[in-house]
């Protein structure tokens, strides 16, 4: 079913698992019963992600297809940065094989030895999505609370996410955030300016201090003082900081749901157990608010 379809009718549940780095049926199997754990907790889609550079291209979408073996709707990335045309028939062609109804478009970020060969053929995310629109996916591109690094300011980037759409998106899922409040501005400057389809909200629990400085890399997310002063105390106690990260992902959730957000996305880091006990924790949420 289309990802655009179940957003009419309710709210939505997602999550977002990855490929396994290394090689190997045990990794692969290991992933498996992380999107079976998963489907336990009644997402309406799972996306799968691939590596910077088209790495695991093949392996996300046989992990797509197992998703949607399992009776449930798989999101599949599509980047165009690294890809040439021929690359993204072929990526397509192979999830179209499989049922697969919804992608994801991203231009994908740049490595760290950027040249301009890296976006040859798509520089943006509204190139690709103008050119797979021929093949009649549901189509989703991301968007950036606290606006796209590359951005020089916030309105530039939403000229791109008008842009986005209008080549296409049907819904978007933000990057991660933790300061609530970066949302409710995006997506009230994004109505605005006329951009009407759902924008999704994602969440990415912050459990351990490591995924601290890789967030600030990724996507430049601010920390909120109160969250950062949770750190400072709990930073040395990975059982606490774990506490921490999981109530303040419940707690942003809460707060989403209570001001109209059209869903939630979870990205796990193929971490189950993490998602699993913010949905037990938010149960009564989920339950009341999420169904159709």
């Amino acid at each position: 079913m289309k990802i655009s379809e179940i957003l009419k009718n309710k709210r939505t549940l997602s999550f977002e698992v990855f490929p396994p780095k290394k090689d190997g049926s045990d990794e692969l199997e290991k992933l498996y019963k992380t999107i079976d754990t998963l489907k336990t907790l009644g997402p309406d889609f799972i996306s799968v992600t691939y590596g910077a550079g088209g790495a695991n291209v093949r392996g996300a979408s046989e992990i797509a297809g197992y998703i949607k073996s399992r009776g449930l709707e798989p999101l599949a990335h599509v980047t165009g940065g690294p890809s040439s045309h021929k690359d993204i028939d072929a990526l397509v062609e192979k999830l179209k094989s499989l049922n697969v109804e919804n992608v994801l478009a991203l231009r994908g970020d740049k490595p760290v030895e950027y040249d301009a060969e890296y976006c040859k053929h798509f520089k943006h995310a509204s190139d690709l999505l103008q050119y797979i629109s021929k093949y009649g996916f549901c189509a989703g591109a991301a968007c950036y609370p606290e606006g796209h690094t590359e951005s020089e300011t916030l309105y530039a980037d939403l000229a791109n996410l008008k842009t986005k759409g209008e080549s296409g998106a049907e819904f978007f899922i933000t990057q991660m955030f933790y300061d609530n409040s970066y949302y409710y501005r995006l997506v009230n400057e994004a109505r605005k300016i006329g951009i009407t389809a759902p924008i999704i909200p994602g969440i990415m629990p912050l459990t351990s201090v490591k995924n601290i400085s890789r967030i600030k890399t990724m996507c430049g997310s601010t920390i909120p003082l109160e969250l950062r002063n949770m750190i400072e105390v709990y930073s040395k106690d990975p059982e606490a900081m774990r506490e921490v990260g999981i109530n303040y992902a419940a707690y942003q959730i809460c707060d989403l749901i209570a001001k109209g957000a059209p869903g939630i996305h979870i990205y796990t880091m193929n971490r189950p157990d993490t998602a699993e006990e913010i949905c037990k924790r938010l149960k009564c949420v989920i339950d009341g608010y999420f169904t159709a």
